[in-house]
């Protein structure tokens, strides 16, 4: 019996971590392009994927976008870490990226471009759909 409860329970968090990890291209629209600026509000640096946030000029006001990117794993291979991004808080940036396939304020970070015009991709350059 507990065996079986045992068995039932790591059964659950197996498929809660499987439900939790998307293919970008379920969530993402990849032919659907979108470029945002504003200012970087907040960064997470946590599995599965880093967030960021960006208060961007709306037609009605400030729309609050969120972009998730790659694992923070994929960052620190190719050198950057949080504070890379994180040191641009309350800076203007500009996210170039696919947005979600139901159109709400959320995409997929393929580049950033921070004030002092340095960027950092998080693809190579075929991948990126043109606009």
């Amino acid at each position: 019996m507990k065996f079986r409860i045992f068995a039932i329970v790591i059964a659950l968090i197996a498929a809660s971590s499987l439900w939790a990890h998307h293919s970008t291209t379920a969530v993402f629209d990849m032919g659907k392009k979108v470029q945002v600026t504003g200012t970087l509000n907040r960064v997470e640096w946590i599995n599965p994927h880093i967030s960021i946030y960006v208060d961007a000029k709306g037609e009605h006001g400030v729309d609050a976008w969120h972009f998730e990117g790659s694992p923070p794993a994929w960052f620190r291979r190719v050198g950057v870490n949080k504070n890379d991004i994180a040191k641009a808080q309350g800076q203007m940036i500009t996210v170039d990226g696919v947005r979600a396939k139901d159109g709400t304020l959320y995409g997929y970070l393929q580049k950033i471009t921070f004030a002092d015009g340095s960027s950092l991709e998080t693809v190579s350059a075929g991948q990126i759909p043109e606009k």
